[in-house]
């Protein structure tokens, strides 16, 4: 018989991430993580230790869920993470895991959920559409061959490159406020504070190496990319991939060509640290239309991934 129980914090971590490694081991963008990653993990200031349901089968761990709570968020929106060992999935397993979290949530005030599925998911898809979950947003994985990086593209030539700084509080903090600034018409926004923004940059457990670029006009920064390499990844995946983990360009200076000067420095960076290929994430429905960006630039679609949301 399955039996439930919460994540005991300091003796679970191997528990959990032997489960998820095992969830998303067929997937393409997923490495296996480390315990040793994972307690790192534990140190970003919004973690959430609470809501982590472990489900079992004669003392064996099957799936977990987390209904995970962002304290510095204010809409009453928490976000659901199942993972079921695939064997089994036959089980049913993952329907009670994800009444539990779905209980956990409204438990903690929560008013909406969301969770997600890949589009070839249809068991997922099927599950949360079956609970009363409807489709939202359709996030895009698209990626880009470095050996063949666009020339002639309408780029902002009088844009000057400034590289980050992380000994320099003030460059985190610019960076911060450029993202922060950047971002606040995108769907799920919330600023994110210094600190995050602070432990993403000097203590991130999976990036082996990243940089981040200011775009400069007239002495003012206008935008910013970051580019990051997972050697991890890399080798599990036997590729030479690195990601565009973001860019963004102020309002009043998009469609000026400082997103494509950006764009094409971030690659230009990755090819430079023998990578071949460049991964990045957009949202379909991007404000912005970035993805008619990216598309210039070389990148194609390689994954969907559709989120759902579910009224508490």
């Amino acid at each position: 018989m399955i039996s439930f129980r919460r994540f005991v914090r300091g003796v679970d971590e191997p528990v959990w991430v032997e489960v998820l490694n095992s969830a998303y081991r067929d997937r393409e963008d997923w490495r296996a993580f480390t315990v040793e990653e994972f307690l790192q993990e534990q140190k970003r200031p919004n973690f959430d230790f609470e809501g982590r349901f472990i489900a079992e089968l004669d003392s064996r761990a099957i799936g977990v869920a987390h209904a995970h709570v962002d304290k510095l968020r204010d809409d009453g929106k928490g976000f659901i993470r199942l993972g079921v060992v695939p064997e089994f999935l036959p089980s049913g397993v993952a329907q009670q895991l994800l009444e539990a979290a779905l209980s956990e949530l409204k438990d903690r005030g929560m008013r909406t959920a969301e969770a997600w599925a890949d589009s070839d998911q249809a068991e997922r898809i099927q599950l949360l559409e079956g609970m009363g979950f409807e489709r939202v947003r359709v996030f895009s994985t698209m990626e880009a061959d470095l050996d063949d990086i666009p020339r002639g593209l309408l780029e902002n030539k009088q844009v000057e490159i400034r590289t980050l700084r992380k000994d320099l509080d003030a460059d985190i903090e610019l960076f911060n406020w450029l993202d922060n600034e950047s971002f606040k018409e995108h769907f799920n926004y919330r600023p994110e504070t210094v600190e995050e923004t602070r432990h993403h940059l000097l203590s991130n457990p999976y990036f082996s190496e990243q940089d981040v670029f200011f775009a400069v006009l007239d002495g003012d920064s206008v935008g910013s990319v970051g580019v990051g390499i997972d050697e991890k990844y890399n080798l599990e995946k036997q590729v030479k991939a690195g990601e565009i983990f973001t860019i963004g360009v102020l309002k009043g200076y998009r469609r000026t060509g400082v997103g494509v000067r950006l764009m094409l420095h971030g690659l230009e960076s990755l090819k430079s640290k023998g990578m071949v290929k460049a991964i990045l994430g957009v949202d379909d429905s991007n404000p912005t239309k970035a993805i008619r960006l990216y598309e210039e630039v070389g990148f194609r679609v390689k994954t969907k991934h559709i989120t759902f949301q579910k009224d508490l």
